[in-house]
């Protein structure tokens, strides 16, 4: 388990328990947890006892000295706001004007014959199966290590996602081919729970094992394929096969409120990002177009 989830500052271990009990997910505790450790270590006392202007300096210094992304700073500003809204209470001018502008990227996104082509090259069964449910079900990498047993309903084909971000659940459909798959898996180590459970150092504890296998174990696994395939500079990641999934059913006319729906988003317009990920359909755009302008002149 993390360091970051064994904070000694008393600040920062109550500001653990404050997020654990605001609802926050386990994995923004440890997103914010290390940004508050980051401010601990700039100031060199407890963050409890911070001024605004240890606050204005602090943000200042991670923009234009550490000139951290966008994307970072904007986990250190959530994380500062949080610490002192729920553990630290305080009404400083700061923090409400505390703004960060992040980008939003397109996604990097593979061909359907480029994830087969992934697929087709992981030997292992455990990590052949976890990466086919990943991308065929569009879940997030916690979601696919935690699946359990009860969570796959065959006789409605469908995958109930019970520990999803923001803790909220939803219902997946289950292809006929991803079920041949989880049950080929299944039946080599038929764990009472886990569907990827951990296998140990042997290899051989799937069976007895009480927790799933490790997030480092599948992230070892994509690296050496992205070398294998000399697809090291993509930017490919395990969410990459999310987006896949995303842009794929789009791609096949499946609608953006059922896309939202299945991947879990809370807002349309998180789901709308992969209309920029796809271009089918713009061939028929460009000859209306045409159509259009050409009738105008």
């Amino acid at each position: 388990m993390s360091k970051d989830l064994h904070p000694t500052v008393p600040s920062l271990l109550q500001f653990q328990q404050d997020l654990k009990l605001n609802g926050k997910g386990l994995r923004t505790q440890q997103s914010y947890l290390r940004a508050l450790r980051k401010f601990h270590e700039f100031l060199s006392k407890d963050p409890a006892s911070a001024t605004e202007d240890d606050l204005r300096r602090y943000l200042l210094h991670i923009v234009d000295t550490k000139q951290w992304r966008p994307s970072t700073v904007n986990v250190a500003q959530q994380a500062l706001k949080q610490f002192f809204r729920l553990t630290v209470p305080r009404d400083w001018k700061t923090l409400q004007l505390a703004r960060v502008k992040v980008d939003q990227k397109i996604p990097v996104v593979l061909s359907v014959g480029e994830v087969h082509t992934f697929l087709k090259l992981i030997e292992k069964p455990a990590m052949h199966c976890f990466f086919s449910v990943v991308y065929t079900l569009g879940l997030r990498l916690q979601e696919a290590l935690h699946l359990q047993v009860p969570d796959i309903d065959s006789k409605r084909m469908l995958v109930h996602i019970h520990r999803g971000k923001g803790a909220k659940d939803r219902l997946v459909p289950l292809p006929e081919s991803t079920l041949q798959i989880l049950r080929r898996y299944y039946a080599s180590h038929k764990n009472p729970l886990w569907i990827f459970p951990a296998e140990g150092r042997d290899h051989k504890q799937a069976a007895l094992a009480t927790q799933p296998m490790s997030e480092s174990s599948v992230q070892g696994v994509i690296k050496a394929i992205m070398r294998q395939l000399n697809w090291d500079n993509r930017g490919i990641s395990t969410h990459t096969l999310r987006h896949c999934y995303a842009t794929h059913l789009l791609e096949a006319g499946v609608s953006l409120k059922l896309i939202q729906k299945y991947l879990g988003h809370a807002h349309l317009t998180s789901t709308m990002i992969y209309l920029h990920t796809t271009t089918v359909g713009e061939e028929h755009a460009v000859v209306k177009i045409n159509q259009v302008m050409r009738r105008k002149s």
